[in-house]
């Protein structure tokens, strides 16, 4: 292929015996994986959990076209591993000046508005997300909890640290009730047919 896209994988998950084992994010970033390897795609991997280098993350962010965060939702957010993650190389890509030079305001232009100071535009992110709660607990105003939030409302911290450095956002996936009612094969044909749109996004 020429041009060869590359995707950068990043596993967030955090392991607790007996309640998250992390399965089911095995296997979709597995599935993320072999997806974009037979489309002749170079795919990156960073596991948190096992550790990591700031510089080599924010150079296998600008490597990549496509960075996917895989992660379960832990009390309505990512791991905390994954929070420390985005700080530190945030951080490190904005010290360096390589994601991104500041907030994009100046004081010579006031037309420049803030979270416009990027370097990575035309990149893009999406989440993969696995979810206790059901899906009829989004986007319902009937829900009293979520009064009537998605599931990217409530993960929408996560990429906006993206889009601050240029990163178009790309549609998300989330599986849900993964605990009680989990349907794994489902689960996998639904995202097989997700990945195949977000594979014509990254190539237009």
């Amino acid at each position: 292929m020429e041009n060869k896209k590359t995707i950068l994988l990043i596993h967030t998950h955090q392991k607790y015996d007996g309640i998250s084992e992390g399965k089911l994010n095995k296997t979709l970033a597995g599935h993320a994986k072999s997806f974009f390897e037979s489309k002749q795609y170079e795919v990156q991997e960073t596991f948190i959990d096992n550790g990591y280098d700031p510089q080599t993350e924010v150079e296998k962010h600008i490597n990549a076209d496509l960075v996917i965060i895989q992660t379960p939702v832990f009390w309505f957010n990512t791991p905390w591993i994954y929070k420390k993650y985005a700080d530190e190389i945030f951080m490190e890509g904005l010290l360096s000046q390589k994601m991104l030079n500041d907030d994009g305001r100046s004081r010579n232009d006031v037309t420049k508005q803030y979270g416009s100071g990027g370097n990575l535009d035309g990149k893009k992110v999406m989440i993969s997300a696995t979810w206790n709660a059901p899906n009829e607990s989004f986007d319902n105003h009937n829900q009293v909890f979520l009064n009537g939030k998605s599931a990217n409302d409530v993960l929408f911290n996560v990429t906006l640290n993206y889009k601050f450095c240029g990163y178009d956002i790309l549609p998300n996936f989330h599986c849900f009730d993964v605990v009680k009612n989990p349907t794994i094969d489902l689960f996998m044909e639904q995202y097989n047919t997700h990945l195949e749109m977000i594979s014509k996004m990254i190539n237009k």
